[in-house]
């Protein structure tokens, strides 16, 4: 960890110190952790069979970067799913020759054991809208609900200071656009605009009969922070009326907490059916040079709780107090 003067509080223990985008994954009984590595050159996945263990497991390297062209630089916010008993990897990567040119990509695992078995690349999701990646596209997460499969991912739009929006569209399978995208958020409340317009790094929650999703929201100083939009379980999820927003955001810095620019998050569940939530922070907020290559967005654990049928973000359930 690059040597920083901070103040240590109760709350701003790592659970993983280093990896930002932080993703995790309870399947068949074992835990896989993923996320950006600092150097933003690969693809590491550990697992272990229980949380705790994810602290300490050692991480494996299952893809690297190409030396130049396509899917040379910027390899971020890593996501593990298994679809129709297959492991899929989706992930955003630009060009160095272009390196803000980011799109989303997928490998395919060869075999039964993602940690141990051969990856291939299989390019970009296929869409349905010609549209569709034509600029600055990332953070492309996966679900299921009701036997119909759909993706959410980031994507800017307009000219010169461009804005970032959150689409949806259902998945015919895993690397395959079954209907045009639609616009599922933008940025239109002042706390997801510090600097930049921003809406990106969705995750999916079910509970109470509903599906949520977080995603986070302005640039990725300590103004970073998450957003919440959910609809019922059984709607049609195509159709933007069934959507609700918060008009706040659900998790912010709190300095005195030492948590700051919390954000890009993933949800899982323990063997109790407990659910949790892993997110990205800093704890500090003064950071030098460019916020993307500070190394210290850390992984954090958060236990959710629900009340009155809507999730409950509180960092007095973090994991991990000291």
């Amino acid at each position: 960890m690059n040597q920083h003067n901070y103040i240590k509080t109760a709350y701003n223990t790592p659970f993983i110190a280093q990896r930002a985008d932080p993703y995790i994954l309870h399947e068949d009984g074992m835990y896989y952790f993923t996320g950006s590595v600092p150097t933003y050159n690969g693809i590491n996945l550990r697992r272990a069979d229980t949380l705790e263990g994810l602290r300490t497991a050692p991480e494996k390297e299952i893809w690297h970067w190409h030396d130049e062209g396509i899917m040379s630089q910027h390899i971020w916010a890593p996501e593990l799913h298994r679809v129709n008993g297959t492991w899929y990897v989706y992930f955003s990567a630009s060009r160095k020759d272009d390196i803000w040119a980011l799109r989303p990509y997928v490998l395919r695992c060869l075999g039964a054991d993602p940690m141990n078995d051969a990856w291939e690349e299989c390019g970009m999701l296929a869409a349905a809208d010609p549209f569709s990646f034509q600029d600055f596209s990332l953070d492309m997460t996966t679900f299921e609900l009701n036997g119909h499969r759909y993706c959410i991912w980031a994507e800017k739009v307009s000219v010169g200071r461009k804005i970032s929006n959150l689409y949806i569209a259902e998945l015919s399978d895993a690397l395959t656009m079954k209907t045009p995208q639609m616009l599922l958020s933008s940025p239109t409340y002042s706390w997801e605009r510090h600097e930049f317009w921003v809406n990106e790094g969705p995750a999916i929650l079910r509970g109470e009969g509903k599906i949520f999703m977080t995603y986070s929201a302005s640039d990725t100083s300590p103004a970073y922070c998450m957003g919440l939009l959910w609809a019922d379980e059984n709607a049609d999820l195509m159709d933007i009326s069934v959507w609700h927003k918060s008009n706040v955001p659900v998790l912010c810095t709190d300095e005195h907490k030492g948590i700051f620019g919390p954000g890009h998050n993933s949800f899982f569940k323990d063997e109790n059916g407990q659910d949790y939530m892993a997110y990205h922070a800093r704890p500090y907020d003064e950071i030098i040079g460019d916020p993307l290559y500070d190394p210290n967005r850390h992984c954090f654990i958060m236990k959710i709780d629900w009340k009155d049928g809507m999730p409950v973000f509180s960092l007095d359930n973090q994991l991990y107090q000291d």
